[in-house]
């Protein structure tokens, strides 16, 4: 029995010794860079010929990804336009609104926003401002429409894409690569 004894407290003392070794590492962890909630997406399209043609696309979802459903107010815009769009990301669920868009702009480097037409929308969008190393950035831009149509048009906020990849700097997201911090889709409405 003395013998179980003495070899317990050895064992004890030799796990000890180890954990104390390792966890005395001299190597910092990374920092997490903690994900902004994004509660809300908001396009506003205003039209380059007449500034009294607004037309607000939101989209919604307090609770964040996994809860209720969000809900999305689609746009419907006229035919043969120029629409300035410019996009907003939010936190509605902090008190005041937390406008996340400025994060964005500041680390304007690191995002990038997309503007994904489907089948049968006959909407174009291109960039209209940049970030500080002249690839675009997406807070901007200009949606043209062409004949009357309908489909979907996806929002999506790419954090660290690869902008220099072929096709990025058009607005092609293949090969973006990248984390994508939200994606939203509306149901567009060309008249």
């Amino acid at each position: 029995m003395k013998n179980i004894f003495k070899l317990n407290w050895q064992v004890f003392l030799a796990l000890a010794i180890l954990i104390t070794v390792a966890s005395c590492s001299s190597e910092d962890p990374e920092p997490v860079n903690e994900e902004e909630l994004i509660t809300t997406v908001r396009v506003t399209f205003t039209n380059t010929q007449d500034a009294t043609d607004v037309v607000t696309a939101t989209f919604t979802d307090l609770d964040g990804p996994g809860g209720d459903d969000g809900v999305a107010v689609n746009p419907t815009l006229s035919a043969n336009s120029a629409y300035t769009a410019t996009v907003e990301f939010l936190n509605e669920a902090e008190t005041p609104t937390e406008d996340i868009t400025e994060e964005v702009a500041e680390e304007d480097d690191e995002h990038q926003v997309f503007f994904i037409t489907g089948s049968g929308l006959n909407l174009t969008y291109t960039y209209d401002d940049q970030d500080g190393n002249g690839n675009p950035l997406g807070l901007t831009g200009i949606a043209t429409t062409a004949a009357a149509s309908t489909g979907t048009l996806q929002v999506v906020l790419v954090h660290e894409p690869v902008k220099t990849a072929a096709g990025v700097s058009g607005g092609d997201l293949t090969n973006a690569a990248g984390d994508e911090d939200i994606r939203v889709s509306f149901s567009v409405t060309i008249q």
